[in-house]
């Protein structure tokens, strides 16, 4: 099993790829609003307003997406989140994607059937 971690910066993309993870059998997953580093530095900090300009690509809010998967599930999810982003292994800013391996899962064992 893994845990796929996946930040959107594209909002507007959300609902869209989490119909597509029903496409591909992922039944549950939780979505958090969040905020990255960059917007916080370059807005709540006084310092470090002046590196503003830095982060200018820094989509405000995003969403993170958290969900345990099957270990088959991987390559599928790196291609429907490709095909709906039109292409996050190519452009930066639209997000990023990470798996960790789950050692023991508990609660929701009927998700991944």
């Amino acid at each position: 099993m893994k845990l796929m971690v996946f930040v959107l910066n594209q909002e507007e993309k959300l609902e869209e790829v989490l119909e597509g993870f029903l496409e591909i059998g992922i039944k549950g997953a939780t979505v958090l609003e969040s905020v990255g580093m960059g917007k916080i530095i370059s807005s709540d900090i006084p310092i470090f307003a002046g590196l503003r300009e830095l982060f200018v690509s820094a989509s405000p809010h995003n969403r993170t997406i958290f969900s345990v998967i099957e270990d088959s599930q991987v390559d599928e999810i790196i291609h429907i989140i490709d095909k709906i982003m039109g292409g996050i292994k190519k452009e930066p800013g639209k997000g990023v994607i990470f798996f960790l391996d789950v050692f023991k899962f508990v609660g929701a064992e009927e998700s991944l059937k």
